[in-house]
């Protein structure tokens, strides 16, 4: 088996456990608020975590090198981490991936105020087609547009930013850094929230709460042995088999039909940031390579993100 050929299964095997981790958010979501479900899930993620930053071999404290970029990272991954929660809870979860796939395109866009990227003819050309996706998928006026399309898009937009704040840093912060403060700040605000609102949870739904996490952690290693063992423009796009876990999931778990314009909508989409990866893969188009790199989902605490891992995971030498 070619290293391009495991590095495609593997992506496509971390894809259908995060869709699974998806899964068990929107059940949990038909009974319990989402960011109680977000606040359970956080909790339980932290022995599943330390067990990971034990290999850390960074001695140090939390205190970040770069205060301001850092807490900025945390608030995006907050807002994406909230938001994704509730637009899995409330949504059909082929309408929620179709959104946040918009990710690469928006990476494009913030790469050039945050990293000082060019960004050519070809590469603006799609991710306008991409973004004209999500007017298929929203159909304004055809459709009852929901509070929950605006969390996925929110979602998606500061996953972006956080993914491109950790481009911008480099190795200047340790893993641990930027792993933690998330963690930290989705549990300091999802724990307010509980304020406002709570729902008594049964034994085995709060143990799904730690599936939801498991889950994330297992997906991110795997996403981390495919980028090992094959070329990042081969790898990536297997990321947008998300939409055929919803599809199959949405329709036989959550009886959601197969809707064309959501399937129309996801196939611009999805063109469009092939084509961005594309572009990058071949060499002398971006230096950061950030959407290459990025996870096509919104960056939680229970899906951390793989580049972070992967520091983390690196042989010790």
């Amino acid at each position: 088996m070619t290293g391009n050929l495991r590095g495609a299964l593997l992506q496509l095997a971390a894809m259908g456990l995060y869709a699974t981790h998806d899964v068990v958010i929107k059940t949990l979501g038909e009974t319990y608020p989402a960011m109680q479900i977000l606040f359970f899930a956080s909790l339980l993620s932290f022995p599943l975590v330390s067990i990971v930053l034990m290999r850390d071999p960074q001695p140090g404290t939390l205190r970040p090198n770069n205060p301001g970029w850092v807490v900025l990272r945390t608030l995006c991954a907050v807002v994406a981490g909230m938001a994704g929660f509730y637009a899995f809870s409330t949504l059909p979860l082929t309408q929620v991936y179709a959104i946040l796939f918009t990710t690469p395109l928006l990476i494009t866009i913030l790469s050039i105020p945050l990293l000082g990227e060019k960004v050519g003819l070809h590469r603006w050309a799609a991710v306008v087609v991409g973004l004209s996706g999500v007017l298929i998928v929203l159909r304004p006026g055809g459709q009852e547009l929901q509070l929950g399309h605006v969390a996925a898009m929110a979602g998606a937009v500061a996953s972006a930013m956080a993914a491109v704040i950790i481009r911008r840093l480099g190795r200047a912060e340790r893993p641990m850094v930027l792993m933690m403060w998330p963690m930290l700040g989705n549990f300091v605000a999802t724990g307010a929230a509980l304020s406002v609102a709570y729902q008594p949870m049964e034994l085995a739904h709060l143990a799904l709460t730690g599936v939801i996490a498991a889950l994330g952690l297992a997906a991110g290693f795997l996403v981390i042995l495919a980028y090992r063992a094959g070329e990042a423009a081969i790898v990536a796009p297997m990321q947008y088999s998300q939409i055929l876990w919803a599809t199959i999931y949405g329709w036989f778990l959550f009886g959601e039909g197969v809707d064309p314009a959501t399937l129309l909508g996801a196939a611009v989409i999805i063109a469009s940031g092939i084509y961005v990866v594309w572009r990058e893969g071949r060499g002398g188009v971006s230096a950061h390579r950030p959407a290459t790199s990025a996870r096509l989902r919104a960056e939680v605490v229970t899906a951390p993100k793989s580049t972070i891992l992967q520091r983390l995971w690196a042989p010790r030498r």
